[in-house]
């Protein structure tokens, strides 16, 4: 891989063109994945926020589920924010009726646990791994994180909640760096993806 990774966004539900934009201010080659075969031409993958029930059922019916937990299994690095973070979590504590994951990081979480659309929030969080000081994190029905495995690392804490796990090559953050002018998260995630290659 060159130093320029091409790290997909997946298009199916969610704020996709922010996640594009803030990879390629991180100097990724960022494009829209819907379907498998995009999917395999890919670097690295962002799971952005959404609705999580919605982007699981959409997942299914595109048939990028099962090549998504394929990816992800074998090491391909994938970052999800928001509802991409209970995508990648191993367990959800209230799923929804026929919600599924990915998977990915050993982890329950716990939906909307912020509260809902209108006590939506900005916070300054210390995100461990990103040099320069705290980064914007924007909170919208953002989940957290009610406990961790032996193989995932908390890398943010908010109102003794955790926000942010890292595991090998996945990152999960409950809040939205993508909305913000602050493209460091984005950075981490991109120096991830050139690790592995």
């Amino acid at each position: 891989m060159t130093d320029t990774p091409v790290i997909g966004v997946l298009a199916l539900q969610g704020d996709v063109r922010e996640h594009l934009t803030a990879l390629a201010s991180a100097d990724a080659v960022a494009r829209p994945v819907r379907r498998p075969e995009e999917l395999a031409e890919v670097d690295g993958l962002v799971l952005p926020g959404g609705e999580s029930t919605t982007m699981s059922k959409l997942a299914v019916l595109f048939g990028m589920l099962e090549p998504l937990r394929d990816r992800v299994a074998s090491g391909m690095p994938v970052y999800g924010t928001c509802a991409g973070m209970i995508l990648l979590a191993d367990k959800i504590l209230d799923p929804r009726s026929g919600q599924e994951t990915v998977g990915g990081i050993d982890m329950i979480v716990r939906r909307n646990a912020f509260g809902r659309q209108n006590e939506s929030f900005e916070a300054a969080v210390e995100v461990e791994g990103v040099p320069g000081g705290p980064v914007d994190g924007v909170f919208i029905r953002a989940p957290w994180v009610e406990s961790v495995g032996a193989r995932a690392d908390v890398v943010a804490m908010h109102g003794g909640h955790i926000v942010a796990v890292r595991q090998g090559n996945a990152l999960a953050t409950s809040f939205h760096p993508e909305l913000t002018g602050d493209h460091r998260v984005h950075a981490l995630f991109t120096d991830m993806v050139r690790a592995v290659g």
